[in-house]
């Protein structure tokens, strides 16, 4: 089963250096064991929000508007696409990677199976 995990954090809270050289050292034995396992198919982290585009459709009528979104308390920093056995197996990861950040980071990741044909 393949599953998405969206990796949520609040700009204002994360450090404003981003990400520094242990956190990084320690994401790349991860993600190097992710892949051994066979269980990352894809990860990217996203570019900044004042670079992104929203088009809303509403009553059949679309909006464009571009980044920064004041309303945005949460924005969706990066993704990992997985494939495991199970949801569980898929959560047990994602809390890896969450570990992997220190204390200074204030992250969350939400877990989402994709619907594939049956």
């Amino acid at each position: 089963m393949r599953y998405l995990t969206l990796i949520r954090l609040d700009p204002t809270a994360a450090p404003s250096d981003g990400p520094d050289e242990k956190l990084m050292a320690d994401m790349g034995t991860l993600l190097e064991e992710m892949t051994k396992a066979g269980v990352l198919l894809d990860t990217a982290g996203l570019r900044p929000i004042e670079e992104a585009t929203r088009i809303r459709q509403t009553n059949g009528v679309q909006t464009v508007l571009d980044g920064p979104y004041t309303e945005s308390k949460e924005i969706i920093g990066g993704y990992c696409l997985l494939q495991t056995r199970s949801q569980e197996e898929a959560v047990e990861w994602s809390r890896r990677f969450l570990r992997v950040h220190g204390p200074e980071w204030d992250i969350e990741v939400e877990v989402r199976q994709v619907v594939e044909p049956e």
